[in-house]
């Protein structure tokens, strides 16, 4: 299955619907590994101590109602009815919602948006005109400063939440799987088992973790699919032998008799019944890896009949054998003679869903990081073939010694149960808040409607997440605890990367200074190629000009990179690289923009070096054959046009259309020799005027060159053209450099204590514990200059 870029799943008519029902089976490995482990420990969670199970059956009976209901109402109307359509490019998840709501709204708070990234294929606006309630409400989010910050926080507390459920939904499916051995042995000695069994199996899962899912991928929809027909067949059997009437429990007034009877003690016992919905996030997360009616096929036929029938035959067993709190389980009611085969199934279908969630983790916090709200970790790609296949050293070792943790710590479901409970169903609150912005601001439906999603399903939300935060001393403290820890990171990180920018902002070097380096300093041109990274999409950096100052040379070539995060899954390779001059064409002097979106893959360095020469040879190419175009004389040394005291404008250089003839999409206005538009990053002037074209229309053109068509008036033009190339060629053969900002961060004086806290103690931390912008951007450290800079912010 090849991910190489959004969906996948495009094919003919002639067999959609054999690959669509293709991709549905192998979403069972993938989305539904969690969701379909869930009978293994929901009925043992609920009856753990606030309710027991009575002679009348009420209990059972009412937990059953609550179990099918609450899996109708949130899996099936909300996820596969609704939230699955508010996908981003075949894409889902909570940066999914995010990044629609940025597009349509102005709330981001990365400062390096472009007028030009709105040309990208990927960034699409949803079609229906903006109503005056719609238009209201965009207007109230982009007035206030603070909702934008709110926005963030709620996105990253259901980021975090993620990260939580990565870290316990491995330890409970596990122990909960493992937890079968105790009906082979005593009391006394299960306990001696389980824990070490579980904790080995799960050394073994995450240190299998680097190898990548690839090899075994093919191996986890058919232990899924037979995990789930195996508790279909026993969920039948149970049904049919002990209480074929068991259906009956299915009407909602066994919901209101169970209140009735139990009262504080049902309450508080719907933190164990929501565990049955664990998992149904994975729907929308891997959303992108598959398609909207393979997912909805796949649970609508298979995953929720499986499930509702497990409980029936549950609940149908428990109501002839009136257990105690501790001998409720899965493993009771299955028969004797098959317990042992049962028992290996689920701990295999433990280990899948686990790893689905695991793997979630890896790509939540790739996303975060990709968007600057995680420290820089390595993220090490585990197939060439498989897009979105990811491995993050760190992230796993982390990992497995926190779920080890709370498996020796917990050494029980209940405690678990609440943990997770209230990290899932923090995540669903968010993903309900989100979807209904989304349905106001993306999809222009009137407030009632949004109103009406977010009262409805963020009600019966509520009401599970307050019987799990009550839970606060038995277990959920712990995602509350984790989340406030990685938020703190997160929102210290992203706070000051916004104030990085906004200091190289207000400190870059004028394109006048750059020219003027000459003579009369001793700035001596060195053989090679000179990358200079920053994060300014327009002007020299300060780091730049530091660096001259302390060795006056630089090389014959000088690029200026900016690799940015677009709020879009992905960028197509064709659009990925805006490239433009700085200073007339004699200088050698470029600007470079490289676009990713959050679900991208960063390339190789010696793929990014060769490729991003490759565009630089086009863009020489295009724009000398503009100033062919336009009749541009030569003047003096290359200089053009009055543009070489300015910034030239950014053309967006695509890949070769055919075999010979180099092709070229670029953002053209009817304004001769301006190739795209900018956008004004802060409130001056300055920046307007170099960044933003005034009563500019916009056209997309495709130019294609043919080398041979040039005469004898064009031959001078053609000769500086083919001398700008064989400089950059010769220049790739000498080598490139990379030039790296080293960043020492500090507040200002006078400052608040909170501020200097979180930047002179906690960023400086992290960035010194954390991965370099070198090995993030891959950089080799033959090839590494880094030049130190103090920020004062």
């Amino acid at each position: 299955m090849d991910l190489d870029y959004g969906k996948c799943w495009s094919t003919s008519k002639k067999d959609s619907w054999k690959s669509v029902l293709l991709l549905a089976y192998q979403s069972l490995g993938v989305v539904y590994g969690d969701l379909s482990i869930s009978p293994l420990y929901v009925y043992k969670s609920t009856f753990a101590e606030d309710i027991h199970h009575s002679e009348t059956n009420e209990e059972i009976f009412g937990v059953l109602s609550f179990v099918f209901w609450t899996l109708t109402l949130v899996p099936l109307f909300k996820y596969v009815f609704v939230v699955l359509r508010a996908d981003d490019n075949g894409e889902g998840g909570t940066f999914a919602l995010y990044s629609l709501i940025c597009r349509h709204a102005k709330v981001s708070l990365l400062p390096n948006r472009q007028v030009a990234d709105e040309e990208l294929s990927t960034y699409k606006l949803e079609c229906p005109p903006e109503t005056k309630c719609s238009s209201r409400m965009k207007m109230l989010l982009e007035k206030h400063k603070a909702l934008h910050t709110a926005l963030l926080i709620l996105v990253l507390l259901g980021t975090c939440m993620v990260i939580g459920d990565g870290l316990l939904t491995p330890a409970i499916s596990v122990f909960s799987a493992v937890s079968g051995l105790e009906l082979s042995m005593s009391k006394e000695h299960h306990l001696y088992a389980v824990v070490p069994i579980t904790c080995f199996i799960l050394v073994c899962l995450f240190a299998l973790q680097h190898y990548g899912t690839h090899r075994v991928g093919f191996f986890f929809a058919p232990v899924v699919l037979t995990w789930l027909l195996c508790i279909s067949a026993l969920g039948l059997y149970n049904i049919f032998y002990w209480n074929p009437h068991v259906y009956q429990a299915l009407s909602p007034y066994y919901m209101y008799k169970f209140l009735k009877k139990t009262r504080k003690g049902g309450w508080m016992s719907l933190g164990g019944i929501l565990l049955c919905i664990t998992g149904s996030e994975a729907m929308f997360a891997d959303l992108g890896h598959f398609s909207y009616t393979s997912i909805q096929i796949a649970f609508t036929f298979l995953v929720y009949p499986a499930l509702i029938l497990a409980y029936m035959g549950q609940a149908a067993y428990l109501s002839k054998h009136h257990l105690t709190s501790y001998q409720i389980g899965f493993y009771v009611s299955v028969p004797e003679s098959v317990r042992w085969p049962v028992l290996i199934v689920a701990i295999l279908a433990s280990v899948v869903g686990s790893q689905a969630i695991i793997s979630g983790t890896f790509s939540i916090i790739n996303q975060s990081q990709s968007l600057g709200c995680f420290p820089r970790v390595k993220v090490v790609h585990t197939s060439d073939k498989i897009h979105g296949q990811i491995y993050i050293p760190e992230i796993n070792w982390m990992l497995m010694i926190l779920c080890i943790a709370v498996t020796i710590g917990f050494r029980d479901t209940k405690h678990m149960g609440n943990a997770s409970g209230l990290a899932v169903m923090t995540v669903m609150l968010v993903t309900t808040c989100l979807t209904s912005l989304v349905i106001i601001l993306c999809w222009h439906k009137p407030p009632i409607v949004a109103f009406a999603f977010l009262f409805f399903f963020g009600s019966i939300e509520a009401l599970y997440f307050s019987a799990s935060l009550i839970k606060f001393r038995e277990g959920a403290w712990l995602p509350i605890l984790l989340a406030l820890f990685l938020m703190t990171i997160m929102f210290v990180w992203h706070y000051t990367t916004i104030k990085k920018y906004e200091f190289d902002l207000h400190n870059k070097v004028s394109l006048e200074w750059l020219l003027a380096l000459g003579p009369s300093l001793g700035i001596a041109r060195v053989p090679g190629i000179g990358l200079v990274y920053t994060d300014l999409i327009s002007g020299i950096p300060a780091n730049f000009s530091r660096f001259v100052t302390n060795l006056p040379a630089f090389h014959r070539i000088l690029v200026f990179v900016c690799v940015k995060s677009v709020p879009v899954p992905y960028v197509l390779p064709a659009e990925r690289y805006l490239v433009g001059r700085v200073g007339p064409p004699a200088h050698r002097s470029y600007r470079c923009i490289v676009r990713y979106g959050y679900r991208d893959v960063h390339q190789d360095i010696d793929s990014f070096e060769s490729e991003l020469v490759d565009r630089l040879a086009n863009f020489i190419r295009y724009d000398w054959y503009r100033a062919r175009g336009t009749n541009s004389g030569i003047q003096g040394d290359g200089s053009r046009s009055s543009e070489s005291t300015n910034e030239y404008r950014l053309a967006v250089i695509g890949t070769v259309a055919f075999s010979g003839t180099p092709a070229y999409e670029i953002e053209e206005s009817m304004q001769p020799e301006s190739v795209s538009i900018g956008f004004p990053t802060v409130e001056s002037m300055t920046d307007v005027m170099e960044m933003e074209s005034f009563g500019v229309v916009e056209r997309r053109v495709r130019f294609a060159i043919d080398d041979e068509s040039e005469t004898e008036a064009e031959s001078q033009i053609n000769m500086r053209m083919r001398e700008e190339l064989e400089e950059l060629w010769r220049a790739q053969q000498a080598g490139a450099a990379f030039i790296l900002g080293h960043s020492h961060v500090r507040a200002k004086q006078g400052s608040s204590i909170l501020k200097r806290a979180a930047i002179d103690l906690g960023y400086n931390f992290l960035r010194r514990n954390c991965r370099g912008p070198d090995v993030a951007l891959k950089v080799p450290p033959v090839s590494l200059l880094e030049v130190g800079m103090v920020y004062v912010v």
